[in-house]
């Protein structure tokens, strides 16, 4: 007989992998998240801090480090330089609930410290690439429709002069006495925030469509803060923590707000370079690292890495983008007494809904780990809409407290995500019987090869694994006979000769022949955004500049 367990609300669920048979949703089975009532006035910031005190540590633990400089504060000092900084901002710049700030600015000390006073005073933070265009700014402007600005210097000459409360500059000293020192008549005042206000807009990557902004409340941030709550792991001391991504993107600007839940030091990087990286890693004794695949790929196979002492390392949180079997392998030969976790989220669900989390889960490959707390899931027949199966592909559906409120000026994109409460996530995924996710890859970049479906991400590990491809991504390419056929644009390594016919031949060995790639295409690099994920739409458009002009 199958053994079930019933929840709070009395509907029977499978203890093995938390499926429900009747309903054909699979829930999470970590323990419950003990979050605040939903109706209380109660801030992300202020929900955040009073996590820290579950906690064995006291304030006087290091919050921040600068790896270039070396410069560290404590989390006493972030804190009180946070709650001046809200205080001066209020008197100074009058801003109030529900301004909105646009920052620009690269991973600096100041802008956790200035992230945590904008939300603690109701204002929404929209954090976003410091190289981006004037194009790109225009739109996130025009999306979110900021009152106030704050960049560095260097990104700060593409921004327009139409604040209404102007461009502060982060890397500026007038910023670091904001911080520091207390203007006269400067008082914080209790701002009463509802968990439903908006928190923060973070612009979607845009990799194969236009940029959303995504809106996600407190309420949102709260959740994916008690998340880490719950399975907070037991140390002797914190974790040094190194973050290669950028607080710009849900990766990064999520894992701002654990790290003060778990009180665990942090690593900042200001330019990201592998040398760098290995530096930092030895002179700050880091034992963990959040990365995207392409640093993991690079650790993998550069010799760089045998130059330096890096045996405090014991965790790479891997997420942003897929990481291949062959390359996760290949990573741990080198590296074998690092713990490889991934996960699985995106900026509509507040980063990870998935993740593994111990080395027996880490030791199944290809899967993104299990649901985490407070979240529920389906997989939904993409031809019928009806949810699926154990072990059946579909679209992955989320439902939980931590799913986006909607984009922001886009009402049209946000009926379109969101159905009844659920998340709509456009990947191709399943649960296996013991409730562990497997990505397959983007519903919409799947290739159509004679009514064949081909993934992209399959292709890529394929290519991941030959010694001299250092990297490389695959698109559908128009064919009249087949539809579409697998193209593959690659990056060989220095001094090779690889040609077309023997990556054709390498990959056909290894999938089903709908599967080969038909066509390559070399390149001296593949087009990314800054957390790693291929910029499809510009190797597309290179693909359709070819067939039209064979035509």
């Amino acid at each position: 007989m199958e053994q079930k367990t019933a929840t709070s609300n009395n509907v029977l669920i499978d203890p093995s992998n938390g499926f429900n048979r009747a309903t054909r949703t699979f829930h999470s089975l970590k323990p419950p998240l003990r979050l605040p009532p939903s109706h209380a006035t109660v801030s992300a910031p202020s929900y955040v801090l009073s996590l820290r005190r579950n906690s064995p540590w006291s304030d006087s633990v290091t919050a921040l480090i600068d790896s270039a400089t070396g410069r560290h504060l404590s989390y006493a000092d972030f804190i009180r330089r946070s709650e001046t900084l809200a205080a001066n901002l209020t008197s100074l710049f009058t801003l109030s609930k529900n301004d909105t700030a646009l920052v620009l600015s690269p991973n600096l000390l100041h802008v956790p410290i200035l992230h945590f006073a904008l939300l603690s005073l109701g204002v929404v933070v929209s954090p976003a690439n410091p190289l981006a265009t004037r194009s790109d700014l225009t739109r996130f402007i025009r999306l979110s429709k900021p009152t106030i600005a704050f960049a560095t210097s260097s990104a700060a000459n593409n921004l327009p002069n139409e604040f209404r409360h102007g461009t502060v500059l982060i890397d500026s000293p007038e910023f670091e006495s904001l911080m520091t020192a207390s203007r006269p008549g400067a008082k914080l005042e209790q701002v009463e925030v509802s968990q439903s206000d908006v928190a923060a807009i973070l612009y979607s990557s845009g990799t194969t469509g236009n940029v959303k902004g995504v809106m996600l409340t407190h309420r949102n941030l709260i959740a994916m803060a008690g998340v880490y709550d719950v399975v907070r792991p037991q140390r002797e001391k914190p974790a040094v923590f190194l973050y290669t991504v950028p607080f710009f993107h849900v990766f990064g600007f999520t894992l701002s707000l654990r790290a003060v839940v778990l009180l665990e030091t942090v690593v900042l990087m200001e330019r990201f370079g592998l040398r760098r990286m290995m530096e930092a890693i030895e002179r700050f004794r880091v034992t963990h690292m959040a990365a995207v695949p392409s640093i993991m790929v690079a650790m993998m196979k550069d010799d760089l890495t045998a130059a330096y002492d890096l045996r405090s390392l014991e965790c790479v949180s891997c997420g942003g983008a897929p990481l291949g079997k062959d390359t996760a392998a290949a990573f741990k030969t080198k590296f074998p007494k690092v713990l490889i976790l991934q996960g699985y989220g995106l900026t509509e669900s507040t980063a990870g809904v998935a993740r593994t989390t111990n080395p027996e889960e880490a030791s199944r490959s290809r899967t993104t780990g299990k649901l985490v707390s407070g979240v529920e899931a389906k997989i939904v027949n993409p031809d019928t809409g009806e949810p699926m199966f154990p072990g059946d592909q579909g679209e992955l559906w989320l439902r939980g407290p931590s799913i986006m409120k909607g984009y922001v000026g886009d009402p049209e994109a946000t009926l379109a995500s969101l159905v009844d409460g659920w998340l709509r996530t456009g990947d191709l995924c399943y649960f296996d019987e013991e409730g562990f996710l497997y990505v397959v890859d983007r519903l919409k970049e799947l290739i159509k090869y004679k009514g064949y479906q081909v993934a992209p991400a399959e292709l890529e590990q394929v290519l991941h694994s030959h010694p001299e491809i250092s990297d490389a991504a695959v698109i559908p390419y128009p064919d009249e006979e087949a539809g579409q056929v697998p193209m593959a644009f690659v990056v060989r390594k220095p001094q090779s000769s690889l040609g077309e016919a023997e990556i054709i031949e390498f990959v056909a060995k290894q999938v089903a022949p709908y599967k080969k790639i038909r066509r390559v295409t070399f390149v001296d690099s593949i087009p990314k955004n800054a957390v790693g994920k291929i910029l499809r739409k510009d190797l597309n458009k290179i693909a359709l500049e070819r067939y039209i002009s064979r035509l």
